[in-house]
């Protein structure tokens, strides 16, 4: 990881700490190529953990976009899954 994707995540988890009691819910947003495999591997880094996941593809149907909401147990947990699921060819997180 590099040195400014790493001070992203530590601003991110710094920032989720102090305005979040956790446990809490946390809600995902990706965009991803549509392609079957992609979309189901960022589905499944959230499989039986009791995500909400909502899928929608682009007017021109080249991405999909992937809503997640779940409880999450801590900053690092959620940024824990960021990392999991930005190993997918093409994702963008926000």
């Amino acid at each position: 990881m590099d040195k400014k994707t790493k001070e992203f995540y530590n601003r991110l988890k710094e920032e989720l700490a102090n305005t979040s009691s956790w446990p809490s819910e946390y809600l995902y947003k990706f965009i991803v190529p549509t392609d079957e495999v992609k979309v189901k591997s960022v589905e499944d880094a959230f499989d039986n953990m009791g995500a909400v996941i909502v899928t929608k593809k682009s007017k021109t149907e080249k991405f999909t976009s992937i809503s997640v909401n779940l409880t999450m147990e801590n900053p690092e947990k959620v940024v824990e899954k960021y990392l999991e699921v930005s190993k997918v060819e093409g994702i963008i997180s926000f």
